[in-house]
């Protein structure tokens, strides 16, 4: 196999992971050996070995030696803690994106993934919304064109993902964060950064207290 190959190979071992560990099918806590992954992902070890450092330093994974790669679970006050610098560092980064002077054209990611929640409520596809939600906030991120704030943000986004597709069918109606991401949208085109980073910042808090609130009514201690 060449350096490509087993790139590509690490690449799909990620990915697929990331997707086993969100879809609940690696269960928080629970542990595999490489040997294990390997077989059911259809790979050798030495990509899932790569990949699950990968993972470890997303913080999803924790990889021991001669012991396998262990899930790790986050817990409600984890997801608190996590939202808590999340909401400060979008909330930044809308602030930032508004200062740059983007042109319409520029903000056509943030718009066309409005549009698809959009459509995604109107179909009632909550899956669909999520994944449009999770493209409006990556995209904020890189706008506010601070690389730190990017890293961080992703690693944090994900413990966030968790949680998320567990609760996603629990939670109310989420109009009003469509509303919320038009209204950042809007801030940003029209050069605000002061208003930009409130609305981000009241819209993450609230989404906050929703996802805490389900978490506490359902008893879910890890994710």
């Amino acid at each position: 196999m060449t350096s490509t190959d087993t790139r590509s190979s690490t690449r799909r071992a990620v990915d697929e992971l990331r997707e086993m560990i969100f879809r609940g099918e690696l269960g928080p806590g629970s542990s595999y050996l490489e040997t294990e992954l390997a077989e059911t992902l259809g790979m050798s070890r030495t990509p899932v070995r790569e990949a699950a450092l990968t993972l470890e330093a997303q913080g999803l994974v924790e990889v021991r030696p001669r012991r396998g790669v262990r899930v790790l679970p986050v817990s409600p006050q984890d997801m608190s803690d996590i939202y808590d610098v999340l909401t400060e560092l979008e909330s930044l980064a809308a602030e930032k994106a508004a200062q740059q002077g983007y042109a319409r054209h520029d903000l056509r990611v943030l718009a066309n993934a409005i549009d698809d929640m959009d459509r995604a409520l109107s179909e009632k596809d909550l899956k669909a919304w999520s994944a449009a939600d999770d493209r409006f906030h990556r995209e904020l991120v890189r706008l506010g064109r601070n690389k730190r704030i990017e890293s961080i943000a992703a690693m944090m986004e994900d413990q966030v993902r968790r949680a998320k597709s567990i609760t996603l069918h629990m939670r109310p109606f989420p109009a009003r964060s469509n509303q919320d991401h038009r209204d950042v949208l809007g801030a940003i085109a029209a050069g605000n950064p002061v208003q930009a980073r409130k609305i981000h910042r009241l819209h993450r808090a609230a989404t906050r207290e929703v996802l805490l609130g389900l978490l506490e009514k359902f008893r879910l201690r890890q994710l």
